[in-house]
């Protein structure tokens, strides 16, 4: 008993200190006013106590509304496509054809990327005046990109970006599926073309309902990814936010979702509205990531 608990110390030390203070200290901050002049050398001094003034506050702003909508289209943009372009390129990958290995490589490498990097290239190809995109719009006669641009409207600027970052991730699902195909038997897919499947019905009977985990699994972390996506705005906006538009009385920029919100809330000394705004995202998190698993995480044998 003692040599166990010596042993699994080490461990509850460092979630105490950098997982469990700073939810229980986030907590404490949501229910507090801070400005730009809260000392933070005098928090617990200064902080003036408001109860769930932060949470109304913020569940009565239009900008934060428009801040979860947004982040809802752009995860609706983002994690289906992802995981489709990554189940469509495991397929084909997994079917060996030649040069496999160089197309696995080729699809991962953009992973290894920094986001922020990523976004900094395709910034420069969206560029209207210069950038490749420019050049082949000019060349079939189409002047409405180099007018407006992709992410300087604000009816493009989300799909563009999710188009960016489904290029990124694609290979690193790709991979995940790999595994996953692999662990698959292969008496399975015998039986299958014994009892006279054909592709079609070996896809969508056989190999995507051995898949759900998987594809659990990367619309719960892609569903994370979004509610935190803040780099690739940040890059592709420069840092504006995206081009501005009224939304129900109220200006909000067209590509300020809620990471980017939750980043400006903070730069601006909010730090109890940023800390409320975290809890009611992981509220949303928490909600859709159950509606996942009630609808994928089924048996398959059922």
């Amino acid at each position: 008993m003692f040599w166990g608990i010596f042993f699994v110390s080490p461990f509850v030390l460092v979630a105490a200190v950098f997982l469990l203070f700073p939810i229980a200290y986030s907590l404490y901050l949501s229910l507090r006013e801070t400005t730009l002049y809260t000392s933070w050398f005098d928090q617990f001094g200064q902080m003036k106590y408001v109860g769930f003034e932060n949470y109304r506050r913020l569940v009565t702003d239009p900008v934060f509304w428009y801040s979860v909508l947004a982040t809802g289209i752009y995860a609706l943009l983002l994690i289906p496509t992802t995981v489709a372009a990554s189940l469509w390129l495991a397929l084909m990958l997994h079917s060996k054809l030649p040069g496999y290995r160089a197309f696995r490589s080729a699809f991962f490498l953009p992973h290894v990327f920094d986001v922020f990097v990523v976004g900094i290239i395709w910034l420069l190809l969206y560029n209207p005046q210069s950038g490749p995109f420019a050049w082949l719009f000019r060349s079939l006669g189409i002047d409405w990109f180099t007018k407006n641009g992709f992410v300087d409207n604000p009816i493009s600027v989300l799909p563009s970006i999710a188009f960016a970052m489904v290029l990124k991730g694609m290979g690193f699902g790709m991979i995940l599926f790999l595994t996953a195909l692999n662990n698959i038997p292969e008496s399975i897919f015998e039986a299958a073309d014994i009892d006279g499947a054909s592709p079609r019905q070996k896809l969508f009977r056989v190999t995507i309902p051995l898949l759900r985990p998987m594809i659990l699994f990367q619309m719960v972390t892609g569903l994370v990814g979004a509610l935190n996506a803040f780099s690739e705005f940040y890059a592709l906006t420069k840092a504006g936010g995206g081009p501005a538009f009224s939304f129900f009385g109220s200006t909000v920029q067209s590509a300020r979702v809620s990471g980017f919100h939750l980043f400006r809330l903070f730069d601006e000394s909010y730090y109890g509205s940023a800390a409320a705004m975290s809890f009611i995202l992981l509220g949303f998190a928490l909600i859709i990531a159950w509606v996942n698993f009630r609808f994928l995480g089924k048996d398959n044998t059922a």
